[in-house]
């Protein structure tokens, strides 16, 4: 079992652990003793990729803060963050990091005994709420805070989802009565409930919602019996929670499709399949461990001639993406296992070729034929044609 799932077993009471930390500090305090707080350490180097469950997840080391000159305003921030927080689960307020650092700039503004712990900019407050996330070993949206409550534009003629109201009431929507809208869950995959009116063959992940869209408003989910999901980029944790959610209550397969390049396969599939080691103690709620890469593959650029562009290591971005991709198949625990040999032969192949061919580029293959890519992503559902 790993240290992951322990940690998910747990149900923490939040305003419990947070009195219990408040009185282990002030009682150090009291004896001379300097309070220490600490928390997981949530990156590449305390990650490890569990074939059995199919993310990322948590090692042994931590992040520990001791009080001194040096982290004094760490440990009085994180206090001050916490009440605001607990004050929100008491209530039942919600807030966005933005406002989160919002509210602290109006508390501060405030009261002058504040000022010491102002925050520059949002990066000071957002470490300071994952720090606390990471301490208590709870979600950030059990925290009442979200950093992007909009899941991925989904739509289906056959999905229903029914959704538990904080107030106990039940919401249910049949996708297939929302007309051209699409339908985006929040972040709370756990409130909501998934029943396939008849049998749902397959979902489809885009990478682009224009894509998607595209494909939807062509009639994809009206000749296909399937789930249509567009992921707007790199995946958001209502995104990968919603995933992670069709998955398991209604287990059908999964496919991506998105761009060749590098930075598609580390930053934006593989989180959404693994999850990231910035989000190690989300990633049993947040990943989609089934979901594969159909593509576009490399030898998919070959045989439908494909239009695709070099990567130039001059731009930064595409010099960073390449560097990435070169210690993810040093470092990464993910594409270091034996069992997604193929997406880290994707990525060597990347490194050879210096390329990348957007998902779009289907569309190229025959122009007079506006559902010319709908058939190409059905052919290679058909022929097992993914990674």
């Amino acid at each position: 079992m790993t240290r992951l799932i322990q940690i998910r077993q747990l149900n923490i009471d939040i305003p419990k652990e947070a009195r219990h930390l408040a009185e282990r500090m002030l009682s150090d305090l009291e004896k001379s003793k300097r309070p220490v707080l600490e928390a997981v350490k949530t990156s590449l180097d305390n990650s490890f990729y569990n074939p059995k469950v199919g993310y990322l997840t948590p090692g042994d080391k931590i992040v520990r803060t001791e009080l001194n000159v040096s982290s004094v305003q760490k440990l009085a921030r994180v206090v001050f963050m916490l009440e605001i927080l607990l004050r929100n689960l008491d209530i039942g307020s919600v807030n966005t990091k933005r406002e989160l650092y919002y509210i602290c700039k109006g508390l501060i503004k405030g009261d002058s005994h504040l000022r010491p712990l102002d925050f520059e900019d949002q990066d000071e407050s957002d470490s300071i709420i994952d720090f606390i996330g990471d301490m208590l070993k709870v979600y950030r949206e059990e925290l009442n805070c979200f950093a992007n409550d909009r899941g991925g534009q989904t739509y289906s003629r056959q999905l229903v989802v029914t959704e538990a109201l904080p107030d106990g009431e039940k919401a249910t929507v049949d996708l297939s009565t929302l007309g051209t809208a699409p339908f985006q869950p929040k972040n709370r995959p756990q409130s909501l409930k998934l029943k396939a009116k008849k049998k749902i063959e397959f979902c489809l992940i885009v990478e682009s919602e224009g894509t998607a869209n595209t494909l939807q408003t062509m009639g994809f989910t009206k000749r296909n019996p399937c789930i249509l999901m567009g992921a707007q980029g790199v995946p958001s944790n209502a995104v990968r929670g919603w995933c992670k959610l069709i998955q398991e209550e209604l287990e059908v397969p999964m496919y991506f499709f998105g761009d060749l390049d590098a930075y598609t396969l580390q930053n934006i599939f593989r989180t959404l399949k693994a999850g990231s080691a910035a989000s190690l103690i989300r990633n049993a709620d947040f990943s989609a461990p089934q979901v594969r890469f159909l593509g576009v593959l490399p030898e998919d650029v070959k045989k439908y001639d494909l239009p695709h562009y070099k990567v130039k290591e001059s731009d930064p971005v595409e010099a960073r993406a390449l560097k990435k991709a070169k210690d993810a198949l040093e470092n990464d625990p993910f594409f270091l296992d034996k069992r997604n040999k193929g997406l880290a032969d994707i990525l060597r192949w990347l490194l050879k070729e210096k390329i990348r061919c957007e998902q779009q580029s289907f569309f190229s293959v025959d122009p007079k034929d506006p559902l010319k890519t709908e058939k190409l992503i059905l052919e290679k559902i058909r022929r097992s044609s993914f990674v």
